[in-house]
């Protein structure tokens, strides 16, 4: 059985072996930064702090062996004065030689800073052991943000940014960090992404605010600029079938590119509703599939979802099992949400 649930300090060992599979900017698998998460998280889940400096990590639990296997992210609002959104604008520079009779267009990179906004999603993780579970655990994962986000709108805000990893070194480097970042900062990839996690204040101070012709760097760098890596194929699939595009601009450090969405766009946002529980005795393989969330209560956790099939009962009635029930700890005539996948 799988639940998943919002997260607490308590949870670090658990959550540091998870990060240990992909060790990400937004989740990299060293304990002090991941005690910081959980210390965030478990305060904006008790809204204890401001809106735009609340995160949330939401992790996925074998309930079974009591054991995280996953993880997922919100940031209600990545890009502050403290903190900008950093990218780059990947944009065109066209000429025209009337001499010549020749038109030109110049791919540029241009440095960006978003200070007041947009909500991120990230942090996406799901042990390798569980990734082709028929129980759709990384689907119900990446899912339940959105259905976060419908259960508190105002929480966040009107785009949603999801940065995709792209192609990378076997070692973990990145070929436009070298070409570019590098030469800019003096950094190696990895002692400037340690220094990010904390502060990016060296980005905007280093890094030059005219445009880069990207026909200035190695062939080979040019090819993945703004490309997918092959690991987050999946994820790109997911994000444009729910109404996001790629943005037109990429990770400073490593060239991955963005993809945004407007939040009342989204279709899970879209068709995730509030409704009544009944239980029923089965709802196998030809039912719909759903992830359901519901808030509350003074026992942990006070945020709790389930990805499982369910039964559309009208009027406002949705059939659960008594397995999805107890997981969810709800009782028949409880209200939930839920989104279908």
């Amino acid at each position: 059985m799988f639940r998943i649930r919002q997260s607490y300090r308590e949870d670090v060992d658990q959550v540091l072996a998870v990060a240990e599979h992909l060790d990400t900017v937004n989740l990299p698998a060293e304990r002090d930064h991941i005690e910081a998460i959980l210390d965030r998280s478990e305060k904006g889940f008790a809204a204890t702090v401001p809106v735009a400096e609340r995160e949330f990590l939401f992790v996925l639990e074998d309930l079974a062996k009591k054991q995280i296997i996953g993880t997922s992210m919100i940031y209600a609002q990545h890009g502050t004065k403290r903190a900008p959104h950093i990218f780059y604008r990947v944009e065109n520079d066209e000429r025209y030689s009337v001499t010549l009779d020749k038109h030109m267009i110049h791919q540029t990179l241009r440095i960006g800073y978003n200070y007041s906004g947009p909500t991120e999603i990230g942090g996406l993780i799901l042990l390798p052991e569980y990734r082709r579970s028929t129980e759709g655990l990384g689907k119900a994962l990446s899912y339940v943000r959105f259905l976060f986000m419908r259960m508190h709108r105002p929480l966040f805000r009107s785009q949603v940014l999801s940065e995709l990893l792209p192609p990378l070194e076997a070692d973990g480097t990145s070929k436009l960090w070298e070409a570019l970042g590098r030469k800019f900062t003096g950094l190696t990839y990895q002692e400037a992404d340690l220094i990010s996690k904390d502060n990016k204040e060296f980005i905007h101070a280093l890094f030059p605010d005219d445009p880069i012709h990207t026909e200035l760097l190695p062939e080979d760098v040019q090819k993945i600029i703004g490309q997918v890596g092959p690991d987050t194929r999946a994820v790109e699939s997911m994000l444009r079938r729910i109404g996001f595009e790629y943005a037109g601009q990429i990770d400073p450090f490593d060239g991955g590119p963005h993809f945004c969405a407007a939040t009342d766009e989204i279709t899970l946002v879209q068709n995730a509703t509030e409704m009544e529980v009944k239980i029923v005795d089965v709802a196998d393989t030809e039912r719909p599939w759903a992830v359901i969330a519901v808030q509350g209560g003074t026992a942990k956790p006070q945020f709790r979802a389930v990805g499982t099939r369910v039964i559309p009962l009208g009027g406002g009635v949705v059939g659960i099992t008594e397995d999805a029930r107890q997981r969810l700890a709800v009782e028949d005539g409880h209200k939930v949400w839920l989104c279908y996948g």
